[in-house]
């Protein structure tokens, strides 16, 4: 079992951990510095004393380059492929270390093993609420219930290496992309529930709440832009289509049948794909067959508002996209892309 620690300007508290693990006799042990600089290799060169392997990035890459670094050195080295990483600043302790890694050992499918805090006591007031608010986005937008989505401790099966390497993002939205793309994977996610450790109010934390934030989310804002550039276009084309037509459901299914080519480009080259669109006979008979569920919806819907509750046409064709969204993010996700 390899232990994996990506650290940034760490201090005494990595050596308190390293000297635990060795307690325990978990791993060898592998460090990334993530460009601490020439203040800190005084650390650095008491962890090599202890027997870690460190690895040096000359600059800051951010926390998802860091992992990539080490998951590759890992495979290349042909080290334990089973790997449990934690974080630097003593907010995981070494029996929970341990207890993951037993999971680890003990599935009998390819996965991940998240140490998930039940943030009882007294937490940080951002790191509560941030970590409240990625649960709901992303159970939401997913399906997928996790307790903790940004837990730094986490276990991979060997399986899994080569994945890890090719997940983009480089900071801390790498782990945001794992759980993203775990389940397309076919790699299953466990959650063990491990004690909750602030210390010091969490300052020695590198997470930067408007940038780390922005990029962690960025998946979801993608979608949302998609979604609100396509809604404006169906939007227009409605009220034209109607005004030459003077029928509603023509003018609904002419409308979003041109707005629905143009949403599935998007999704399809920019959202849901990193970068590498999915293959185009296998997503776009899923995505229409949804356009042609969400059209009914959408019909159903915007008659119900229109016709039944008297709501003015544009009003109720905005409260009808409103309605629909999630669904669709979470359709898309799981079923199309």
């Amino acid at each position: 079992m390899t232990i994996l620690i990506p650290a940034y300007e760490p201090d005494e508290r990595l050596l308190d951990l390293i000297e635990q693990l060795c307690d325990y006799q978990l791993g060898p042990i592998v460090l990334v510095d993530d460009g601490s600089g020439p203040a800190y290799r005084g650390i650095f060169n008491i962890a090599e004393a202890f027997g870690c392997t460190v690895l040096t990035h000359p600059l800051n890459f951010g926390k998802g380059l860091a992992l990539k670094t080490g998951f590759r050195y890992i495979h290349e080295a042909g080290l334990p492929g089973y790997v449990v990483c934690a974080d630097s600043d003593g907010q995981h302790l070494p029996h929970d270390i341990k207890r993951i890694a037993e999971v680890l050992l003990n599935q009998t499918t390819p996965g991940i093993v998240l140490g998930s805090r039940r943030f009882s006591g007294t937490i940080p007031l951002r790191s509560r609420f941030g970590n409240a608010v990625t649960r709901v986005v992303f159970s939401l937008t997913t399906g997928t219930k996790i307790y903790d989505t940004q837990t730094g401790l986490r276990g991979f099966s060997p399986q899994l290496l080569d994945w890890l390497c090719r997940i983009p993002g480089e900071r801390f939205e790498y782990e945001m992309n794992m759980l993203l793309t775990a389940r397309q994977e076919g790699y299953t996610i466990t959650e063990e529930f491990i004690d909750t450790v602030y210390l010091d109010n969490n300052k020695s934390s590198h997470f930067r709440p408007l940038a780390d934030s922005f990029r962690i989310y960025l998946p979801i804002l993608m979608f949302s832009t998609s979604s609100l550039v396509s809604a404006l276009l169906d939007f227009t084309l409605l009220f034209l289509f109607q005004r030459l037509s003077h029928n509603l459901f023509l003018s609904v299914a002419a409308a979003r049948l041109c707005s629905s080519i143009f949403n599935y480009s998007m999704n399809r080259r920019y959202v849901f794909t990193g970068g590498k669109p999915s293959r185009l006979h296998k997503s776009l008979p899923k995505y229409f067959a949804l356009v042609l569920l969400v059209l009914l919806f959408n019909y159903g819907l915007l008659y119900f508002y229109n016709e039944k509750l008297i709501i003015p046409l544009a009003a109720a064709k905005l409260l009808t996209e409103v309605s629909i969204f999630l669904f669709s993010y979470w359709a898309q996700r799981r079923f199309v892309y």
